[in-house]
């Protein structure tokens, strides 16, 4: 297992005890322990709270979680293939990008709505008049802050559904991530050729977009504001303390509910990719979102003498 190119001064890697690769944790760290925050010690009770918790969930899950400061690392299940829902617009935006630096796209370009854009779901888009005109800038924040499908499928026809299809596994570098016509379906039945992805696959383009490295900086820092301006307040949004920012994206489709996001700290900034399948019902999945939201919350929001008020019962916040 590699423990990744951050630093090799200390590093710690171990499975559950099946001989599984289901759960890690990976510390690779030029910072000594002493500065690292939360503390090691608490960082281990972290996991094992949120492994616990994904445990005991009905349904499948898949995790990744990474502390973009210390460099460590826990995922849960990372390579498993879900249903990518709206997810899948992360990957479509970058693959923008990369079109826009190549040339003749640019933000301030302008697009035309057609009748076979339309889309039911997430988003205004699909009552906007045929022939309504709108820039690529605000297709992309549509497509992101509202989970527009309209606004998605306008983008595909604007650049090439092939270019996507090249620039997942080309330019994107993704294995597992890919897009598919059929996979757009919006019905809740399983279809053929579905578009999948992994945990591992999207907290990778996020640690690319946070470092700057996705396209390139300045299409790094764009494709972040996005983000940031989500609307939804569920999922990792609900928790989320008072001064924090969360850059994130949602998906919930055919029993998959999903959030990924960049939580930025006063401590520093990490990755939480929670993808879920198959389960009972949206809302109890959006709740257990919400508790390993919130149990990555408490403990990275506390200094080095973390309070042990979970010892004594206390409740997630």
């Amino acid at each position: 297992m590699s423990t990744g190119a951050l630093g090799t001064r200390w590093a710690v890697a171990y499975a559950t005890s099946s001989g599984s690769d289901e759960a890690s944790v990976v510390i690779s760290s030029s910072r000594s322990p002493e500065t690292l925050r939360p503390a090691p010690q608490q960082w281990e009770e972290m996991i094992a709270k949120l492994e616990k918790l994904s445990v005991h969930h009905n349904g499948r899950v898949a995790i990744y979680l990474k502390d973009l400061r210390g460099g460590r690392e826990w995922t849960y299940h990372p390579d498993d293939l879900f249903p990518s829902a709206s997810l899948i617009k992360l990957p479509v935006m970058a693959c923008v990008f990369t079109k826009m630096k190549e040339g003749g796209l640019t933000l301030d370009s302008s697009m035309t709505l057609r009748r076979r854009e339309r889309i039911g779901g997430s988003g205004r888009l699909k009552w906007a008049p045929d022939g309504s005109k709108y820039t690529v800038r605000e297709v992309l924040e549509r497509m992101i802050t509202e989970s527009d499908n309209t606004a998605m499928r306008m983008l595909l026809d604007e650049v090439g559904f092939d270019y996507f299809a090249r620039g997942f596994t080309g330019s994107l570098g993704l294995t597992y991530t890919q897009i598919h016509p059929e996979g757009l379906s919006l019905d809740n039945r399983r279809i053929p050729n579905e578009n999948y992805t992994t945990a591992r696959e999207m907290g990778g383009l996020l640690e690319r977009m946070y470092r700057g490295q996705l396209v390139d900086r300045f299409s790094s820092e764009m494709m972040l504001e996005y983000m940031k301006g989500l609307k939804t307040r569920k999922r990792l949004a609900r928790p989320l303390p008072v001064g924090w920012q969360l850059a994130h994206k949602t998906g919930l489709l055919r029993g998959a509910c999903h959030d990924v996001g960049i939580v930025m700290t006063p401590q520093g900034e990490y990755v939480l990719a929670v993808l879920t399948g198959q389960n009972a019902n949206y809302h109890d999945a959006k709740n257990f979102i919400e508790k390993l939201a919130a149990t990555s919350y408490k403990y990275m929001r506390i200094d080095s003498d973390i309070a042990r008020a979970d010892g004594a019962g206390a409740a997630l916040r």
